[in-house]
């Protein structure tokens, strides 16, 4: 990975890291559903999965230095297609609701990466309430 831009894989695990981290921490179940996230989804397809650990290291380099969520929200629009801005959003949705406990500062950095992808209200909404209702137990 070079230090001034990402491939569209690793910006999409940047902004489930970065949703995971947000909260200064990450649960099991966050990076269980990460793993499983890049295991399984077409995005993810021909990646391998032993670089995970490194590319969720270097975001939180990213993220320490001053303005780095600002810093990795940009590297992660530079870095989509615009067709994958409403999957980095989904991702990062799928991470914060993957504890069943979706806390403020999660709330927030999903608003900030929504306005960094210029994704509408709406849009979000609705990929949020998806993220939700895959992690409800009967």
């Amino acid at each position: 990975m070079s230090t001034e831009s990402l491939t569209p894989q690793e910006a999409l695990i940047f902004s489930m890291i970065t949703i995971s981290a947000v909260d200064r921490e990450i649960s099991d179940e966050e990076l269980r559903r990460i793993g499983s996230i890049v295991a399984e989804l077409p995005p993810f397809a021909g990646y391998n999965k032993d670089w995970l650990v490194d590319e969720a290291q270097a975001c939180g380099r990213f993220l320490a230095k001053p303005d780095g969520l600002k810093t990795v929200l940009s590297l992660i629009k530079a870095a989509l297609p615009e067709r994958l801005y409403e999957t980095a959003y989904v991702l990062a949705a799928e991470v914060a609701a993957s504890d069943l406990e979706v806390r403020a500062e999660e709330v927030r950095c999903l608003e900030l990466l929504a306005e960094a992808l210029e994704l509408d209200k709406l849009t979000c909404a609705a990929l949020e309430r998806a993220a939700r209702a895959r992690h409800q137990t009967v």
